[in-house]
């Protein structure tokens, strides 16, 4: 969002851009995630969900920038700016696209709430792999605040991440 001019001519900030839960489950802080890559909010900041069901849904109205193929992971570019990743678990890439669905391609434009993935969080786990679902902000330099809301169960829509510029 882009902020608007007063009256008098200053530039009042924009409100915080909020993004919703991709998926229902319990929500985490980055840092419970068990891989540095994420954990260590290397790709930057953001939250996590462990999963209770497994569908991926839009927390935001975005263009799909990397529907991986493998269906593990997928790359957004928010309408508000904001560069969004959803990793489907830990090293689930290895899975080579067994038990992923991938409902949209790139350059596609998707609404909050539309479904992205679904996966088989139960055959993952049988497989031995953590569903654990990271969302993380790519370019979290471009804002000078991201707040998780997280330590509750969060359903597909609410909001659990607040970005302020």
């Amino acid at each position: 969002m882009i902020g608007k001019m007063s009256l008098f001519g200053n530039l009042i900030a924009a409100p915080s851009i909020e993004l919703a839960a991709p998926v229902d489950g319990e929500a985490v802080p980055l840092k419970e995630v068990q891989d540095p890559t994420f954990g260590e909010e290397i790709l930057g900041k953001g939250m996590a969900v462990r999963p209770e069901q497994g569908s991926v849904y839009a927390p935001c109205d975005a263009t799909v920038e990397l529907a991986f193929e493998t269906g593990h992971a997928v790359s957004l570019k928010a309408d508000s700016g904001a560069e969004i990743l959803i990793h489907i678990g830990i090293d689930t890439v290895r899975l080579n696209g067994k038990y992923f669905r991938v409902h949209v391609s790139n350059g596609d434009h998707v609404s909050k709430g539309q479904l992205l993935i679904e996966f088989d969080r139960e055959a993952i786990a049988a497989e031995g792999y953590d569903t654990i679902t990271p969302m993380v902000i790519c370019n979290s330099d471009d804002y000078r605040k991201i707040e998780a809301i997280t330590g509750n169960r969060v359903h597909a829509g609410d909001k659990v991440l607040r970005l302020f510029r």
